[in-house]
């Protein structure tokens, strides 16, 4: 890793186009200038500097061309690598965290429940979508929208979900089998409950790079 700082990821190298050394890349940032000529960026875990030479839309993500790599072959063994670039000296502002600072935050519900921790993220349309994955409920998609984050505190290890919003019912532990009784039933109202619908109101995000 060169000595400049702490690398964010910003792209993923998704496959080649042309003879001439083009990647296709997915952008894993909302600032522009990461892909304007002359950025640098680096491939995952290597000192190898990658200096953008072009770059254009191409729905849904970007053609980039590196001023190091000029054929098919040099561009094929980019193909799935991420893109990382140094960390900028300016401080986010108070709600916006790094994706890296949001990745294995433990995830509880309002009444104290453990559904595991943040694993992955991902964007879906304008927002993003928390993966979360370890506990007793198995993987979870969590968006990151105000209806259902109660608390949202990386740095502090917080992150608060409704449960009701995510459509979750309530654990219940199992009974012990035993003999059995002579009456069995249902109590009255003893029923499930839809999810609330999601509002699709943003959080702030928390994956500018």
């Amino acid at each position: 890793m060169p000595p400049e700082g702490e690398r964010l990821v910003v792209g993923l190298v998704r496959g080649v186009h042309g003879l001439d050394g083009t990647v296709r890349v997915e952008p894993l940032s909302d600032d522009a200038a990461r892909f304007e000529p002359g950025a640098r960026l680096f491939p995952e875990v290597s000192p190898r500097r990658l200096t953008v030479e072009w770059a254009q839309a191409d729905a849904p993500g970007l053609l980039v061309r590196f001023r190091e790599v000029q054929t098919r072959e040099a561009a094929d063994r980019l193909r799935g690598v991420y893109l990382e670039a140094i960390a900028p000296a300016a401080d986010l502002g108070p709600d916006e965290y790094w994706w890296h600072e949001v990745i294995g935050v433990p995830v509880t519900t309002g009444s104290g429940e453990a559904l595991g921790a943040v694993d992955d993220i991902f964007r879906a349309g304008g927002s993003e979508v928390y993966v979360v994955r370890g506990g007793p409920r198995g993987e979870l998609l969590v968006p990151a929208v105000r209806s259902v984050i109660l608390e949202f505190a990386p740095r502090d290890g917080r992150r608060v979900v409704d449960a009701e919003a995510l459509g979750l019912d309530e654990m219940r532990p199992r009974r012990r089998r035993g003999r059995r009784s002579s009456k069995a039933g249902v109590a009255a109202g003893d029923g499930a409950t839809e999810p609330r619908a999601n509002r699709a109101t943003d959080l702030p995000e928390a994956g500018r790079a």
